[in-house]
Parts: structure tokens; C-alpha cells; sequence
């Protein structure tokens, strides 16, 4: 079954250029959530590894 523009029925986007759009958007704030959740971790183990370092010393 087509629409009238000849597209599926079942086409969620208009083109595959919104749906890349939509995915990078997707990806992007991903990745950033990430970044920022890693980023306290990174922290604290860069503490932690210093201290080790001093009680060796």
C-alpha cells in the first residue's frame, strides 16, 4: 500500500536525510550524557591514585 506521493505506508520519515538527522541528534546527546558521567568517575580515581602515590612515598 502507497500514499498518494508514492511513499509506504509504513515510511517514518520523509527522507533518509531526516532520519540521519534525527540519529546524529540522538548520538550526540548520548555521547555527551556520557562524557559527563564518566567525567566525576575519572576524578575520583585520579584522587585515589594520588593518594596511593603518597602513602608509597
Amino acid at each position: 500500500m502507497r500514499r498518494s506521493d508514492g511513499r509506504p505506508m509504513w515510511c517514518a520519515f520523509p527522507s533518509a536525510e531526516s532520519c540521519l538527522r534525527l540519529v546524529r541528534a540522538l548520538t550526540v546527546e548520548r555521547h555527551k550524557a556520557w562524557l559527563e558521567d564518566h567525567r566525576y568517575l575519572d576524578m575520583d580515581m585520579l584522587k585515589e591514585h594520588k593518594e596511593a602515590l603518597r602513602r608509597a612515598a
